[in-house]
């Protein structure tokens, strides 16, 4: 399958790649090879080829609320008991609910005005009162379907500024007309939709089904692009529904009997010019973000050009400089006037206060990086595109759970070359302190989820499951670690730690901790504040996320400038003689999790209109658990370039 969007970075790494794949006739990812349509009659007699076109309805969702609700909770037309399909992972993380609907169809076989089904309510029976409330508010807070045909979206069409079209992979339940006489959200679309506190009900939708006929490689056609219109019908005849007349108002004090029918009409049109390996493109490309991206990229680059020069001064002028100097210094009374960073070379590798703390933060962050390395790794190819469904949050669980090993290592052997003695507290520590934290905090959203009766609460077989994959796999994993990592010998440096310790002088304002910290994220966050907002609008305004090319690239920046930044603090406070750099270097890269909390913060305020407490609780508990685990990715970049740094300038100094 051809990759749907990709950054010209990652180009090379493909065309290798297609290489290796150039043997095969063909190559589809698992689960998304095209499936071929022939007209009823027709499938008989040619294998592999259906008439029967299935639609699918996933979990609804709103901008105005974090909680996602399934397709029956509305009391739409729901088809008989049949099969769900089976959902990975990731999809069951996300709140995704994907089952059968009623809406069948024949390959290329119009329809006009089928009817669904009718639902009666009546506002005296008190259970029926409360499935129709309960639809008014999901046309207030502007609640989205998201239907699925042959694993691809069925998209709203519309136009928005500039005569530019958009296409939303969602379309509303309904809409609302204000007291006021103010219409929101979709009731802008229609001029009859003008009664005064009165909800509009999208009972209708046109659909239109685009096919490609496949030449010389298989028989039947492919479908290559679904796209609807929503409407509103108060159809005079609820079981003979003739689609025509005024739209489906409720009134909102509405008291009595009512009865809703559901229609549908659908028309096939082939269309010659789209190939089925790129029919998410007109999806994408009505998205106008890609000036947007390559203005973050430049500035992120500018951000990096700068810090890389700064540091290859220090490195090529000052440092060479001082070396060159403090080697030069044969005499004791030479010796007597060293200054600078070289004073504190008895103390700089001295362990620093809370090891045990810090190196299983290191250990964890070790654990995240990587995992986030080979995830977008495998994103940038396109086997995480947003084709195959919860594939990225699968893939990220996976390899959390199988990176138990290296995280194990990288904290047993930090500890150990910080002197400590208490193996096993790490190792448990390294095992359960962050991973039980960010768990800690999704359990408990998720009992809020489970209150709200939202989709996205994960069933108790799942959590199951992830507790298993935790305790089963990824401790296990983390003992072996921590084993190979305590049985090697210590970290060897390449200066001795004097048993004084060295009185560190009084700090100028901008070489103290604090100012440091904070300074040194500032850099780090302005590299990716951008590409933030995108992602921020994927996962809370349910927009589609595909540049993972982008985000890659932006992976690397980020990892460079939270490396050099930190380099060039930890110069500075040598030179000033503070030798306290380990935890420094963590938490001034860390800090930048600082500023994308505020930053979450400012987007919920100015960006989001999410209402009620529940929700908001749920943002904000999702979002500490993101800054967590950023924390932990920054800081751990930030000690590793600081200890690399450290230990080349001292090694090349001569110590008497």
């Amino acid at each position: 399958m051809r990759v749907v969007v990709c950054f010209p970075g990652c180009l090379l790494t493909l065309r290798i790649f297609a290489g290796l794949l150039s043997f095969a006739s063909g190559f589809y990812l698992p689960g998304l090879a095209p499936v071929s349509f022939c007209e009823p009659g027709k499938d008989e007699q040619v294998p592999d080829c259906r008439s029967e076109i299935e639609l699918f309805v996933n979990r609804l969702d709103s901008v105005e609320s974090v909680l996602p609700y399934e397709y029956t909770a509305f009391d739409f037309c729901s088809a008989p008991s049949e099969k769900r399909p089976s959902e990975n992972l990731g999809q069951v993380l996300f709140g995704e609910r994907i089952e059968p609907s009623p809406y069948k169809f024949k390959f290329r076989v119009n329809e006009e005005c089928s009817h669904v089904c009718t639902k009666n309510y009546n506002t005296e029976k008190q259970e029926e009162k409360i499935k129709l409330d309960f639809l008014k508010k999901g046309m207030l807070l502007n609640y989205q379907h998201h239907w699925i045909v042959d694993n691809m979206p069925v998209t709203w069409c519309y136009e928005v500024e500039a005569s530019q079209k958009f296409c939303n992979p969602g379309f509303p339940i309904g809409c609302y007309v204000t007291e006021a006489s103010q219409p929101k959200d979709a009731c802008v679309v229609n001029t009859d939709f003008n009664a005064r506190d009165t909800f509009y009900l999208f009972n209708h939708v046109d659909i239109t089904i685009f096919y490609h006929v496949v030449e010389n490689e298989a028989a039947g056609a492919r479908l290559v692009t679904a796209k609807m219109q929503p409407r509103s019908f108060k159809h005079t005849n609820s079981d003979h529904p003739d689609c025509t007349g005024e739209p489906m108002g409720i009134n909102n004090k509405f008291t009595g009997e009512l009865k809703v029918a559901y229609t549908y009409s659908v028309k096939f049109v082939e269309d010659k010019n789209i190939r089925w390996a790129s029919r998410w493109d007109y999806i994408l490309e009505s998205m106008p973000h890609t000036n947007i991206q390559w203005f973050s990229i430049m500035n992120s680059l500018v951000i990096v050009l700068f810090l890389s020069g700064m540091v290859a001064m220090i490195m090529l002028r000052t440092l060479h400089k001082d070396i060159a100097r403090y080697n030069q210094m044969d005499s004791v009374e030479d010796a007597q006037e060293e200054f600078g960073w070289k004073l504190v070379h008895g103390d700089v590798f001295r362990p620093p206060r809370k090891g045990m703390l810090l190196s299983v933060f290191l250990g964890s962050g070790t654990q995240i990086f990587i995992m986030t390395f080979v995830t977008l790794f495998f994103a940038c190819l396109g086997f995480l595109s947003p084709a195959n469904r919860g594939a990225l949050m699968t893939c990220a669980v996976v390899l959390w759970v199988l990176l138990g090993t290296p995280a194990g290592y990288v904290a047993a052997r930090f500890y150990k070359s910080f002197g400590g003695e208490k193996w096993k507290t790490n190792v448990l520590l390294t095992a359960f302190l962050c991973p039980g934290v960010v768990f800690a905090d999704f359990f408990l959203m998720n009992l809020i989820l489970w209150g709200e009766g939202s989709s996205a609460a994960m069933p108790f077989g799942t959590l199951v499951a992830i507790l298993a994959l935790w305790f089963c796999i990824s401790v296990p994993l983390t003992f072996i670690g921590a084993y190979f990592g305590f049985k090697r010998s210590a970290i060897e440096h390449p200066v001795r730690t004097n048993q004084i310790p060295r009185q560190i002088p009084e700090q100028s304002f901008y070489t103290r901790p604090l100012p440091g910290i904070i300074m040194g994220g500032i850099l780090p966050f302005g590299c990716i504040f951008i590409q933030l907002f995108f992602i921020l609008n994927s996962i809370w305004s349910h927009q589609m996320y595909y540049m993972f090319g982008f985000l890659f690239l932006v992976f690397i920046i980020l990892v460079i400038t939270c490396s050099e930044a930190t380099i060039l603090l930890c110069y500075f406070h040598l030179c000033a003689e503070d030798y306290h750099w380990q935890w420094r270097s963590f938490l001034t890269s860390g800090f930048t999790a600082i500023y994308f909390l505020v930053y979450a913060i400012h987007y919920f305020y100015s960006k989001l209109q999410i209402s009620g407490m529940a929700s908001t609780i749920l943002y904000f508990g999702y979002t500490m658990i993101m800054a967590l685990i950023f924390f932990l990715f920054t800081g751990t970049i930030g000690f590793f370039a600081c200890f690399w740094f450290v230990t080349k300038i001292y090694s090349v100094v001569k110590v008497d």
